[in-house]
């Protein structure tokens, strides 16, 4: 897979979490999905673990990863666990929370709540749940480097947005989330 995220010019291991977005999980597809708890096939997660642990070796990373307690995260952290790494939990790496939209077929969102989000895009709560601007203060605030992450795409993206602009996002501006298995090193 791809590595986005950080220059080689800046990708000393002692400053960067390295954070891999958890394998593809099973019934995402059209679906509204922040923190609905979706299992991963455990080989995509072996597959995944072995990748994590090949490139921790290469770097002289720390044998320790943090995931979110999410099935989709956490099914990596306890492979590496059989590999000899220490597996942390922290619910500070959850993807967003879109409230009573979360699990819902997009198409089941009514569009005037969608286009509701869209126009106050860092303010406005999704479903009642989190806002933009939470979560972005949330993965900005999450403090352990070097690390090796399993993370989800929304708090990938919320990191490099946090440590990178000096802007809340309007809605054009916000980019699309890695893909599934993908590193990106963050400061």
């Amino acid at each position: 897979m791809a590595e986005r995220g950080a220059s080689r010019a800046d990708e000393s291991a002692s400053s960067l979490i390295w954070a891999w977005r958890h394998p593809r999980p099973e019934g995402a597809q059209g679906r509204c999905i922040g923190r609905t708890d979706l299992r991963v096939d455990p080989r995509r997660a072996r597959r995944l673990a072995r990748r994590i642990d090949r490139a921790a070796r290469r770097a002289g990373l720390p044998r320790m990863v943090w995931t979110s307690p999410l099935r989709r995260c956490a099914a990596v952290g306890r492979w590496l666990r059989r590999l000899g790494w220490t597996h942390r939990i922290d619910p500070a790496l959850l993807e967003m929370d879109f409230g009573a939209w979360d699990g819902l077929s997009w198409d089941a969102i009514a569009r005037a709540e969608v286009d509701a989000w869209c126009a106050d895009f860092s303010h406005g709560r999704p479903g009642g749940g989190e806002s933009l601007a939470r979560m972005l203060e949330r993965a900005a605030a999450w403090p352990v480097a070097p690390a090796v992450v399993v993370a989800h795409g929304g708090w990938m993206l919320a990191r490099r947005w946090s440590t990178t602009r000096g802007t809340l996002p309007r809605v054009h501006e916000w980019p699309a989330a890695p893909g599934y298995g993908e590193l990106w090193r963050l400061g």
